[in-house]
């Protein structure tokens, strides 16, 4: 076989490569839907803070909240008192502590792995942390704000426009808080999910409180896919943790080790 033929055969197949990788690419496009959420994410990026560029760009960090002048110096007065508690090894109780979940908009923070369902009606949010469990219902009316009854999660309601699922939240409990920053019945939570990429989607949040805010509070969280994993069950029991009833500090309840019989 001569050298000229065989350099035809090679671009031959390197031909064929190319055409094959080109109808891959195209049939792997054709099946990406922009609002399949479906499946288990984790927050990106992970706990290492690692970063890849072609995968997604690292969303700023959370501004502080716009808090009212007259809550402002109480506010930050409070955070600090807490990070010096935290340092000195006494942090105070919060509601991890009575084994309470985050509720919204911590629970999309996704300090564990959460899973999306989607149905034809809702869209279905699992935290494995707490178990918790958000339910966004599509194409309804949200209910009028003083109607909502406060809880860990509130009322959701979304629709999708174009490819991104506009979400509106309210009726969060008082005691819900987002980095300790206070809130009142008024507070509206905004989202906008979207898939940036088949494997990333992010949620930009936007808290409004006519209260206690002076503009609205945004932020960005993005998730990273995890094919074919499962969520643990996560519940909170044999609980040792208490808060003092005098200083509100975090305490552990050590229980004497019973003897065998």
């Amino acid at each position: 076989m001569n050298a000229t033929l065989i350099q035809r055969l090679l671009l031959i197949a390197l031909g064929a490569l190319f055409v094959a990788s080109a109808l891959y690419a195209a049939e792997r496009k054709a099946k990406f839907d922009p609002r399949d959420l479906n499946g288990a994410w984790d927050r990106y990026p992970d706990s290492s803070g690692r970063v890849d560029p072609t995968v997604a760009p690292r969303a700023p960090d959370i501004p502080p909240p716009p808090l009212r002048a007259e809550y402002k110096s109480a506010y930050e007065a409070q955070q600090k008192a807490v990070a010096a508690a935290n340092a000195r090894g006494e942090p105070p109780a919060t509601n991890y502590t009575h084994c309470l979940p985050d509720g919204m908009p911590a629970v999309m923070a996704a300090m564990f792995p959460l899973e999306v369902i989607q149905s034809p009606n809702r869209v279905t949010i699992i935290e494995e942390a707490y178990n918790q469990v958000r339910r966004i219902y599509l194409n309804e009316e949200q209910i009028p704000i003083e109607d909502a009854e406060p809880g860990f999660w509130g009322h959701s309601v979304g629709r999708w426009e174009g490819d991104v699922l506009l979400v509106d939240t309210v009726g969060i409990k008082e005691n819900v808080r987002f980095r300790n920053a206070p809130h009142s019945a008024q507070m509206r939570i905004s989202e906008r999910i979207r898939l940036l990429s088949p494997n990333i989607f992010e949620d930009r949040i936007t808290v409004v409180d006519p209260v206690y805010l002076t503009e609205p509070w945004t932020w960005t969280w993005q998730y990273q896919r995890k094919p074919g994993y499962k969520l643990y069950e996560y519940v909170c029991e044999d609980n040792r943790e208490f808060a003092d009833p005098i200083t509100g500090a975090q305490r552990v309840q050590v229980r004497p080790i019973e003897p065998t019989q």
